[in-house]
């Protein structure tokens, strides 16, 4: 197995070819040893292969022109989810899966918008090894199975309060966001499209496939995969805790004990219910849910913050839940330990490395972290 030597601001020449990584472009980390990895790589896993009746003819039907296509006897290879993993040197035994939000992709894990080291390298620096998803019909694993229609809306400054980081064009007093414009455009920049229609299912198995090859790990997920990570979970017992920020949906209840849905400006919250059996399965690892700040507790005329605060709200009921049935999560809303100003994206905040360590500490604590 080679030894790779990653460096954050020039690359090193391994076999002849320059090892230059994304991170090589954070020219404000505050990081400049190397990052010595065993091995690293990238793969597709899941996902399906759609066929279309008939005999393809390589002459007749083999024409580039899109007009002269034809699909007959044809294959399409799709719905996988793309991973790209990292394993240092010294690694401990479980590897951290991270999985993205809505309209995200891996990125969200790496170099942070204003330049600085992401979780993908700041767990990397802690000898974890990581793996990076692109979910299906996203990013890197855009290739879909069924059809959709990718609008251009002008719609930055929807996304900008929907992800705290304030009101219309004004950051909020206080945010951990950096005020560089060069980083909100980068931040905007790394809004992804859907591909296909969003498929919670799709999704689903190819994480647990992707569970079933590496095998035991902890999952990390962000807003839209958090309720997606309660549902592999149940599908996988590879899965041996989970790490979720800002958890917006998919909460899954007994069946008899589904709460009503909530109200909120512009929408409603609803939980999912699911077999006692099933259900059991959540409480026999631990977990950890974090919230960043801007969260109201009451009713509000922001559409931005009011489905963060029925969020939060659902989340409480959840994990009141699971722990009534023997279970282990806990719940930190941030600006109650006195981090404040945290976005929808405390992974890539200006606070990150104590957002990092605060759960580096609960895997400590969980037995997480062994070598």
């Amino acid at each position: 197995m080679k030894t790779f030597y990653w460096k954050l601001k020039t690359g090193f020449l391994i076999l002849g070819i320059p090892l230059i990584l994304s991170a090589c472009s954070g020219s404000k980390s505050s990081m400049s040893e190397p990052i010595v990895l065993k091995e690293q790589g990238s793969f597709a896993v899941g996902g399906i292969v759609k066929e279309s009746p008939g005999t393809f003819d390589p002459i007749e039907h083999g024409a580039f022109n899109p007009s002269d296509q034809r699909t007959e006897g044809q294959t399409l290879h799709g719905d996988h989810a793309f991973v790209f993993y990292q394993k240092p040197e010294n690694a401990r035994k479980l590897p951290l899966v991270f999985w993205h939000g809505y309209g995200q992709s891996m990125k969200t894990w790496q170099t942070t918008p204003d330049g600085r080291e992401g979780f993908q390298s700041i767990f990397l620096r802690k000898d974890f090894p990581v793996y990076l998803i692109d979910q299906p019909r996203r990013g890197k694993a855009g290739r879909s199975t069924e059809s959709t229609t990718i609008t251009a809306s002008t719609d930055d400054q929807l996304w900008f309060g929907i992800f705290r980081l304030g009101l219309g064009t004004e950051f909020y007093s206080g945010v951990q966001f950096s005020k560089d414009p060069k980083a909100l455009d980068q931040f905007f920049r790394q809004i992804t499209p859907d591909t296909g229609p969003l498929n919670i299912n799709v999704n689903i198995e190819a994480v647990s496939e992707l569970f079933d090859k590496i095998g035991s790990g902890v999952l990390v997920t962000h807003s839209h995969s958090g309720g997606q990570g309660w549902l592999a979970a149940l599908k996988n017992n590879n899965i041996k805790a989970i790490v979720s920020y800002e958890p917006g949906s998919n909460f899954v209840f007994p069946e008899s004990e589904v709460p009503e849905a909530m109200p909120y400006l512009g929408g409603e919250l609803s939980a999912r219910g699911v077999p006692m059996a099933e259900f059991k399965r959540l409480t026999e690892i631990p977990i950890i849910i974090y919230y960043g700040d801007y969260i109201p507790e009451k009713p509000v005329q922001n559409p931005g913050k009011e489905q963060w605060r029925v969020a939060l709200a659902m989340a409480r009921k959840w994990r009141d839940v699971v722990n009534e049935y023997g279970g282990d999560v806990t719940l930190v809303p941030l600006p109650e330990i006195g981090l404040e100003g945290n976005t929808h994206f405390p992974m890539s905040d200006l606070n990150n490395k104590e957002v990092a360590g605060l759960m580096y500490n609960w895997l400590k604590e969980k037995g997480l972290t062994k070598k």
